[in-house]
């Protein structure tokens, strides 16, 4: 997006005239449906020039608020932050530039986590580096196994 227009008017009611338009009732359905795409093609889907990635994200923040799903929302928002930084899944070799790349969808995920789960990310990240998945990895949804181990929900 290249203009101010995603923050001109009601951004929140036009996000949602969005999501309805498209058939869905929440912001979570919508991206629910869209596994793994990134939070840009998300916001490019909904309205090109006039909603942002980071509005879809507020949005599916709020709404795993509401629904007590903040874990689920962190490991959803991982899965985009690798599909987006590392589109081949996970390196075989962590030589200086595949580490740049691992470390910058990382670093991404980890500012767009919560504070409540900003210690957690940061476990994972340490974890995932320490102990690199197997080559090629590349969560398709929230509920990876993997992810789910370095990410229970502790939600009740």
């Amino acid at each position: 997006m290249s203009d101010e227009r995603a923050w001109q008017g009601n951004v929140k009611a036009r996000l949602y005239e969005r999501v309805r338009e498209h058939g869905y009732d929440s912001l979570t359905a919508f991206a629910k449906a869209r596994p793994a795409v990134p939070l840009y093609l998300l916001a490019e889907e909904l309205g090109k020039d006039d909603v942002a990635a980071v509005q879809v994200l507020s949005g599916l923040l709020g709404e795993a608020e509401q629904r007590k799903q903040v874990t689920r929302f962190v490991r959803d928002v991982l899965v985009r932050e690798l599909s987006e930084g590392l589109p081949n899944g996970w390196p075989a070799v962590l030589n200086d530039a595949n580490r740049f790349e691992v470390a910058k969808a990382l670093s991404s995920w980890i500012a767009y986590t919560p504070d409540t789960h900003q210690d957690r990310a940061r476990q994972v990240s340490a974890a995932l580096l320490a102990k690199p998945p197997p080559p090629g990895w590349r969560p398709l949804d929230p509920d990876d196994e993997l992810l789910l181990t370095l990410l229970p929900a502790e939600e009740a």
